[in-house]
């Protein structure tokens, strides 16, 4: 397969890395700006954000407040709340975009494909089927039909909704 080549998300992470020398996720939950960094919901222990360069509409992380990179070494209520807000979060997008499916996953280590391994996020991400259509397979290229900021408010109003 090819591979598709994206400097832009190389200069985001470099960028992010250099210029902060701090971590994505504890810049943006320090930062209390929730609907410009489309944090969704936050926590006692977590909150839950859009990724900005999901791998499929609805892709959202779930994050702990505290800097860490294993699961064990999340306090026990962290964990609890965690997997609270993974539930939380999937019920939602249920309700807002009625996927088929879901992958969920936790990346530890570079090699293992995080991007940023310092700090534990967990990837909540919907299917369709179908939804690996041609443009995957033959153009090396996932198209994404939804904005960020148009997602980001059907979710926040279909929370408002529930509670």
């Amino acid at each position: 397969m090819d591979k598709l080549w994206a400097p832009w998300r190389n200069k985001y992470i470099t960028q992010v890395i250099q210029e902060n020398k701090a971590c994505v996720f504890c810049k943006i939950f320090g930062e209390k700006k929730d609907k410009e960094n489309y944090i969704l919901v936050r926590t006692q222990h977590n909150y839950s954000v859009l990724n900005l360069y999901p791998y499929n509409n609805g892709h959202v992380l779930l994050v702990p407040h505290r800097h860490v990179n294993d699961l064990s070494k999340l306090k026990k209520k962290e964990r609890e709340d965690l997997f609270d807000l993974l539930e939380a979060t999937k019920v939602t997008l249920d309700c807002v975009l009625k996927p088929e499916g879901y992958n969920i996953g936790i990346n530890l280590g570079r090699v293992a494909g995080a991007g940023f391994p310092g700090h534990l996020h967990v990837h909540l991400v919907p299917r369709w089927k179908g939804d690996m259509n041609f443009m995957p397979v033959t153009g090396n290229t996932k198209v994404i039909s939804q904005s960020l900021k148009t997602l980001y408010n059907q979710l926040k109003n279909a929370d408002k909704k529930r509670y």
